[in-house]
């Protein structure tokens, strides 16, 4: 074959590729959807996401099917999901640790979240919930941050473990606000909660639905949210900076992906669905029962988000000495 018509072939080969994929997207999806979610079913993240799956499939005409792959700090479900085939078919939800957070944590992610990942969307805000024993004595957060003051290390505040976004807004909290405070990991919340009642380790960052069984007993006080607008399940507690603590914002975050090189077409169709779900009333109902608030923003977007939170979280987990994980 000459090079002219190897050039020829080559070109044509390509050409029927492109048409090939192009057909395939225009019926996308023809099958089931599989979702990796890189956390325990049940987990905050899970209920959220199933939630925003299964309007995501009445407008789509297929179903979600969840598949939990817990473990590394969501960093084993996010490989699994940066490695799956990007036709559409496997896509992957994941978190500021995960995308973000993690890659200064951990020694090796096996993944690279900025450029192994096709974004769709950020789809959720999950702030956290300063909350304080309600046997202590300070009322506001600049009470709190003045008793914490006269009292180093003497705090303790636990968390679901090193590097878990609780783990990290307290350790932002105490470079903001100048104070040090103790931390406690466990290995998950039911294990705090008892400890917390009690007095033994009576602080948390936590996620609303982690808290709210205390904050309707009265053990739990309120004192601030994380986010610069006050959440929707919680209007009458202020947000940091409305409660005397400034240049104090963090939260949790859920974001769609699906692995690098997904066609364009079916990422139209993915984010126009999630886009409609977000924009349920119904759904954005379900959401603040969940002690999240949604958002939309777009893949672009997404991508930008992703890059601004892994340099953010970088410098205050090295500020903070926190050790590498593995």
């Amino acid at each position: 074959m000459t090079k002219t018509r190897a050039t020829l072939a080559i070109t044509l080969a390509m050409f029927v590729a492109i048409l090939g994929g192009a057909a395939r997207a225009q019926d996308y999806p023809t099958r089931v959807i599989q979702v990796i979610v890189p956390f325990a079913g049940g987990s905050a993240s899970d209920v959220v996401t199933r939630i925003m799956l299964d309007r995501m499939g009445k407008t789509l005409g297929q179903s979600f099917i969840v598949d939990n792959r817990p473990g590394g700090g969501g960093n084993i479900g996010t490989a699994m999901g940066a490695r799956a085939a990007p036709d559409g078919y496997t896509l992957v939800m994941s978190t500021v640790g995960p995308l973000a957070a993690n890659r200064t944590l951990f020694k090796s992610l096996g993944y690279d979240p900025e450029n192994d990942f096709t974004p769709i969307s950020l789809f959720a805000i999950l702030p956290n919930v300063i909350v304080i024993n309600a046997k202590l004595p300070p009322k506001t957060l600049t009470e709190f941050v003045a008793y914490a003051k006269a009292r180093p290390k003497e705090l303790n505040y636990g968390t679901v473990g090193v590097g878990s976004s609780q783990h990290l807004a307290a350790a932002y909290f105490e470079q903001v606000a100048g104070i040090e405070l103790t931390h406690v990991p466990y290995r998950n919340i039911a294990q705090y909660t008892p400890d917390f009642i009690s007095g033994q380790v009576p602080l948390g960052f936590q996620f609303l639905p982690n808290v709210t069984g205390m904050l309707q007993s009265g053990d739990a006080r309120a004192l601030a949210v994380t986010t610069p607008k006050r959440m929707t399940a919680l209007p009458d507690v202020p947000t940091a900076a409305e409660a005397g603590v400034k240049d104090y914002e963090t939260f949790g975050w859920l974001a769609l992906l699906g692995p690098q090189g997904m066609p364009k077409p079916i990422v139209e169709q993915l984010y126009k669905a999630l886009e409609e779900a977000i924009n349920d009333p119904a759904v954005r109902g379900r959401f603040v029962e969940q002690g999240a608030e949604a958002v939309s923003p777009g893949p672009e977007d997404l991508q930008k988000f992703i890059v601004a939170e892994t340099a953010k979280w970088r410098d205050i987990i090295e500020k903070a000495g926190i050790q590498l994980i593995q």
